[in-house]
């Protein structure tokens, strides 16, 4: 499994929005997008594109880590959405901080640790988390 692969496995797994479904044989997980709310399917045993990305809530740009109390799921219009227009103003821009706020309450709202059943097929836990 690929790295991004692996970190939107995990975003997905500790959001209480994802559920474990078995759809045509595979299994993915099925949640909501961090920003919009829109239906995002994660699959965990094969590497199709997929319209899921992993949000930095603090945007790499910025020194945003990997650990998962950083990272969401995001449908891919909004990520790159958020992207374009606030990644590149300075860390202190108050509508970055906003956002920034805005996604870390969310992302505490829907946080739950994975299921035991489920941690074997997520691969290696995210470092920092």
């Amino acid at each position: 499994m690929s790295r991004t692969r692996r970190l939107l496995a995990w975003a997905a797994a500790t959001d209480s929005t994802f559920a474990l479904e078995r759809i045509d044989g595979r299994d993915v997980l099925v949640g909501k997008c961090i920003h919009c709310g829109r239906k995002l399917a994660v699959e965990l045993d094969v590497s199709r594109p997929s319209a899921a990305t992993v949000e930095h809530i603090v945007p790499r740009h910025h020194d945003g880590t990997d650990a998962l109390e950083n990272l969401a799921v995001a449908c891919a219009r909004c990520n790159s959405g958020k992207g374009v227009r606030l990644d590149a103003r300075r860390r202190d821009d108050p509508t970055l901080e906003a956002v920034i706020q805005t996604l870390r309450t969310r992302r505490h709202e829907r946080w739950r640790e994975p299921p035991e059943a489920w941690q074997g097929r997520l691969g290696k836990r995210p470092e920092g988390a």
